[in-house]
C-alpha cells in the first residue's frame, strides 16, 4: 500500500469513476472522425477498465493506502469502499436484472464446449504454475528461493487458489501452506497485475471475436441463436418505461440483493456453527463458508426463478440495460484496483506470473482450435477461473447481456473446484521447486 492518494473521499472517487465511464461512452457514441477510428481497434469496455487504472496509477485515487493518525501518531491502513459496494450490491443486482430474460434451455443448448473450455482453463492454471517454476528457475535460480514459510512455492499456492476459484480459495491456500504473512503482499501484487493484464487482453479480443472465431473455425451458431432469441423477446415486450417501471425493477433487484445477503449469511453461519470441517482453514471445504460465493449463487438462482414469472416482461422496460450500468460501474471499480506502476515492483515474481498465465492462455487457444470452440467460450472459461464471479459475468455480458449468467455459472464451478485444484497445483510446484 502507498501513501494517501489526492482524493480519499469515496463520494469523490465514485464521481471520478463515473466521469471516466461518461467520457468513454460519449466518445464511443461519436461515429465520425478520430473516435470512430479509435474505437474500431480499442474496445470501449477496455477503456472503462483502463482509465480508472491510469487515474489510480497517477495517485489521484487508490483502492487502499497508508495514513498517519493525528491522534496516536501511528500509521494506519485505510481503503476505499467503492469496490466493495459495487461487488456486493451492484453485482448481484445486475445478475438478477440480466437474468430476468434468460433462456435457460438456450444456455443448455450451447453444448459442452463451455464446460470443456472452463476445465481447460483450470488445467492451464494447475500445470502452468509448475511449468513456470521450471522455466524461470532454469534462467534464474535465485528467483525461487526461500525456505520454510518463506518458500516462494508456498506463496504461489495463493495465486493458484485465486486463479482457479477466488478470494476464499486464496485465503484457504494461505492457511493450508502457511506462507509468511509479511511477504504475502508481494503475491497480492502479482495476482492483481497479471490477472488484470490478462483481463485487458481478453477484452481486446472481444472487439475482434469475429476474426478470432474465423481463425478458430468455430461454430458460434448456438450463441448467435440465443442472443437473437433474447433480443427478439426484448423487442416483442419493448415499451417506453415509466417511473413506476424503474422503481419496480430496482425493487426487484435490490430485494433480491437483500435476500441474497441474508441467505448467504445464514448458510455460511449454519455451516460454520454445525460442521467443524468448514471451520478448518486447512480443509478444502472451508471456501464454502464464503458469503460472497453464496451471495452470487443465490442472486443468480433468484434471477432464474424470476425469469419464469411475469417479472420477465420487465426486460422490455430495460431491465438488462440497468443491469449493464451496474456491470460497467463494477468494471470501473475493478480497474481502480490496478496500479500500472506496480508492474515493475516485483519483476521476478511478475515474470513467473506472466509465464504462468501465458501457459494457461496457450492451452486454451490450443483446445479451442482443436474443438472449434468460439472465442466466447475461451474468454469466459478463462475468466471464470482467473477472475471468478466478480469479473466472469463482465466478460460474458460484453458479448451480450443475456450471456452474463453463463459466466456466473462457470465461476460457481470455479469456487467448487478451486481449493482442490490449487492443492494439486501446489504439490506440483513444490516438486518443481525441488523442496
Amino acid at each position: 500500500m502507498e501513501n494517501a492518494p489526492f482524493f480519499t473521499n469515496d463520494t469523490i472517487v465514485f464521481g471520478i469513476l463515473l466521469l471516466c465511464l461518461g467520457v468513454v461512452f460519449y466518445t464511443s457514441s461519436i461515429k465520425t472522425g478520430f473516435w470512430q477510428r479509435f474505437y474500431k481497434y480499442i474496445p470501449a469496455l477496455l477503456l472503462c477498465y483502463l482509465l480508472p487504472a491510469i487515474v489510480n496509477s497517477l495517485g489521484i485515487i487508490a483502492p487502499e493506502w497508508k495514513e498517519l493518525d493525528d491522534g496516536s501518531g501511528q500509521i494506519i491502513e485505510k481503503s476505499s469502499r467503492v469496490y466493495f459496494i459495487a461487488s456486493r450490491y451492484l453485482l448481484p443486482a445486475s445478475l438478477v436484472l440480466m437474468t430476468l430474460s434468460i433462456d435457460l434451455k438456450g444456455i443448455f443448448n450451447l453444448g459442452p464446449k463451455a464446460l470443456i473450455m472452463f476445465a481447460t482453463g483450470t488445467l492451464g492454471i494447475i500445470i502452468g504454475g509448475p511449468l513456470a517454476i521450471l522455466l524461470i528457475s532454469s534462467i534464474s535460480s535465485d528467483a525461487l528461493g526461500g525456505i520454510g514459510p518463506d518458500a516462494v512455492w508456498r506463496g504461489l499456492s495463493t495465486l493458484a487458489g485465486s486463479w482457479i476459484g477466488g478470494g476464499a480459495n486464496q485465503a484457504a491456500m494461505l492457511e493450508i501452506y502457511e506462507y509468511n504473512p509479511d511477504k504475502y503482499g508481494a503475491m497480492v501484487v502479482v495476482d492483481i497485475v497479471v490477472a488484470n493484464l490478462w483481463m485487458a487482453i481478453l477484452l481486446i479480443g472481444i472487439g475482434k471475436s469475429t476474426k478470432i472465431d474465423h481463425w478458430l473455425k468455430a461454430d458460434s451458431t448456438a450463441i448467435e441463436t440465443l442472443k437473437e432469441k433474447v433480443s427478439n423477446y426484448a423487442e416483442s415486450v419493448s415499451r417506453n418505461p415509466t417511473l413506476t417501471d424503474y422503481i419496480i425493477m430496482l425493487s426487484i433487484a435490490f430485494t433480491a440483493v437483500g435476500l441474497s445477503h441474508w441467505g448467504a449469511g445464514g448458510i455460511s453461519n449454519f455451516l460454520s456453527n454445525n460442521f467443524d470441517v468448514f471451520n478448518d482453514k486447512s480443509s478444502a471445504l472451508s471456501s464454502f463458508t464464503s458469503t460472497f460465493f453464496w451471495m452470487i449463487t443465490i442472486a443468480t438462482l433468484l434471477g432464474i426463478l424470476l425469469s419464469y414469472t411475469k417479472a420477465k416482461k420487465y426486460e422490455g422496460a430495460g431491465a438488462s440495460k440497468i443491469g449493464s450500468i451496474f456491470i460497467y460501474i463494477l468494471v470501473a471499480t475493478i480497474g481502480m484496483k490496478m496500479d500500472l506502476g506496480q508492474v515493475l515492483d516485483e519483476p521476478k515474481l511478475i515474470l513467473i506470473g506472466l509465464v504462468w498465465m501465458s501457459i494457461h492462455a496457450l492451452l486454451l487457444v490450443g483446445v479451442a482450435k482443436l474443438i472449434k470452440a468460439p472465442y466466447f467460450f475461451l474468454a469466459v472459461g478463462s475468466q471464470a477461473n482467473v477472475g471468478g464471479a466478480a469479473s466472469a459475468p463482465v466478460v460474458a455480458a460484453a458479448f451480450h447481456p443475456s450471456l452474463a449468467t453463463v459466466g456466473v455459472l462457470l465461476a460457481v464451478f470455479g469456487y467448487v473446484v478451486g481449493t482442490y485444484g490449487a492443492i494439486l497445483c501446489t504439490i506440483l510446484m513444490q516438486i518443481a521447486s525441488g523442496s
